[in-house]
């Protein structure tokens, strides 16, 4: 009897223990809330190198804590050379240009001739600005979207950057608001396509304009230029000095390139999170911002590392800034913060001619002329080339069916005599690209191109040529020096489920969105291609 009673109380305490690890693993495997507030941040040429290099030089809660609190994403892939617009996109779709429809951030218009913005909508009007824009060309759901689908329009999605088409691309269709400065006047400007004017956005463009207070703005180095690192010797003894004046008609344009522009955004960051109370609803509200760490384009020479170090530095303390404000009046537990770099092009000015670098200039306009007037002598008078932009050259479609000619060969005769051009070293047919042969990086080209939006033949310059163009609407002259490469940049994941981890292998831009969609438990866009990435979790450790 004895021996019956400790087995049955065995058997209890035996059954006990399991009913309780049992709970126990259903507890640590139950997902975090999910957050209540979104904050998205895409910071054009962020570098993982200059990260690394400056960690000492950042403070503990800016850059220091995405990577020592987060996932660390050391190089994400792009592929070809892409605008801060199209990179966006490509993060926020979760699908290449060929899919999202944005191939850049402006487009080369054949009836114009010019380029106009690749989200130009003449049904939305501007509001504090000329410009008429509206989300309605990227083909696709974004991120922004999804969030503001899945809380039934509760929740609310807000942008702020720079630059317009970035704005739109990271509002999305069903965003909010999203609002840019204006080259002109240089007030923080919108669409009417948005209906939200958010009171904090009326206050500054009202009560603190930019235009009142970029006379008294000047950039200065944030130390000696001695502490920076790697700088080469000259250049400690060069610090910049940067303003911004009234008798500059270029003012504002070049004040969104620079490093105090960042500091603008997040300040109104700040207003939004506290003045409409973000994070405080039934369903997480989205708040998208960018900046901008690429190369200053008003630097005196070439090598305009002293600016970039700087920018990275000020930048470290706005996101400590930010981060503050989040903790505060959201808490940073419940708030999941993506940060994804966007490769920036290559600074544009030329190497002195002193280092024998080999050099040249490539100009579009005689390459256009004499390429028509080559296609005169084998097809008859007209103009066969209607234009030129950023490497595509576009064919009189209407000229080339008048006169019945078959437009695959028209683009395979104008490629084969491209090519044999002083500073080209390749030139493709749109036919080229879309069956992925068009030089080593053809995949990634065809991934990247939007056939309906580019030319009929795109020409490869040599490495280190200038391309010498000059701005319909101005007259201006401006130089790009040519650098090739595929491109790639660090992103950041960081929410209170994720466990410090850092991933230093190549991974595909466009697995972001969908990363991001699993994280917040909600669908990804409708275009993500690629399985969201698994991240080690806090309770899996």
């Amino acid at each position: 009897m004895h021996k019956k009673s400790d087995r049955y109380i065995t058997a209890k305490i035996t059954s006990i223990l399991i009913a309780s690890m049992v709970t126990f693993t259903i507890v640590a495997q139950s997902p975090s809330p999910r957050p209540k507030l979104v904050v998205g941040i895409v910071v054009e040429g962020l570098r993982e190198d200059y990260i690394d290099l400056l960690r000492g030089y950042f403070g503990p809660n800016g850059f220091n804590r995405l990577i020592n609190g987060g996932v660390m994403m050391d190089n994400v892939d792009f592929g070809t050379q892409l605008d801060a617009t199209a990179a966006s996109a490509l993060i926020y779709t979760g699908a290449e240009p060929a899919v999202n429809g944005i191939p850049s951030g402006s487009v080369y218009d054949t009836a114009t001739k010019r380029r106009i913005s690749v989200l130009h909508d003449n049904a939305s009007i501007g509001n504090y600005t000329d410009e008429t824009l509206s989300p309605k060309a990227i083909r696709v759901s974004t991120l922004s979207d999804e969030v503001r689908i899945d809380g039934g329009g509760i929740g609310s999605v807000y942008a702020v950057a720079p630059v317009s088409t970035q704005s739109i691309v990271m509002a999305g269709h069903a965003g909010n608001s999203a609002f840019w400065i204006d080259d002109t006047n240089g007030k923080w400007a919108t669409t009417t396509y948005y209906k939200d004017v958010p009171p904090p956005m009326s206050a500054r463009n009202y009560s603190r304009p930019l235009s009142s207070r970029l006379d008294t703005l000047t950039w200065r180095p944030s130390m000696a230029p001695d502490k920076y690192p790697d700088l080469p010797a000259y250049k400690k003894y060069y610090p910049f000095r940067h303003m911004f004046q009234r008798n500059d008609v270029d003012r504002f344009a070049n004040y969104k390139t620079s490093a105090p522009v960042n500091t603008e955004v997040t300040d109104i960051a700040s207003d939004y999170i506290k003045g409409l109370q973000l994070g405080t609803r039934d369903a997480a509200d989205m708040l998208n911002l960018a900046y901008t760490l690429a190369p200053f384009s008003k630097a005196k020479d070439s090598d305009s590392r002293l600016e970039t170090l700087d920018s990275y530095l000020k930048l470290d303390a706005d996101l400590s800034r930010l981060f503050d404000v989040i903790d505060k009046n959201v808490g940073l537990d419940k708030t999941f913060i993506f940060l994804s770099g966007t490769p920036s092009a290559p600074n544009t000015k030329r190497d002195d001619d002193k280092w024998g670098i080999p050099n040249g200039e490539f100009n579009p306009r005689h390459a256009v002329s004499l390429l028509n007037v080559y296609l005169m002598a084998k097809h008859g008078q007209g103009e066969w080339v209607t234009g030129y932009d950023r490497g595509q050259l576009f064919l009189n479609k209407d000229l080339i069916k008048e006169k019945d000619i078959d437009l695959k060969s028209i683009r395979e005769e104008a490629a084969e005599f491209l090519v044999r051009m002083s500073g080209v070293s390749g030139a493709w047919t749109i036919e080229d690209i879309v069956a992925a042969r068009a030089g080593a990086n053809s995949s990634a080209l065809k991934r990247n191109t939007t056939v309906d939006l580019s030319g009929d033949i795109l020409i490869e310059v040599n490495p280190g040529w200038e391309i010498v163009e000059v701005n319909p609407s101005t007259g201006k002259e401006y130089r790009t020096t040519v650098r090739s490469g595929l491109m790639a940049a660090p992103v950041f994941l960081m929410y209170k489920s994720l466990a410090p981890q850092r991933l230093s292998q190549p991974i595909d831009a466009r697995a972001i969105a969908p990363s991001v969609a699993r994280i917040l438990r909600i669908r990804s866009p409708n275009a993500a291609q690629l399985p969201p990435l698994r991240f080690t979790l806090k309770s899996e450790n």
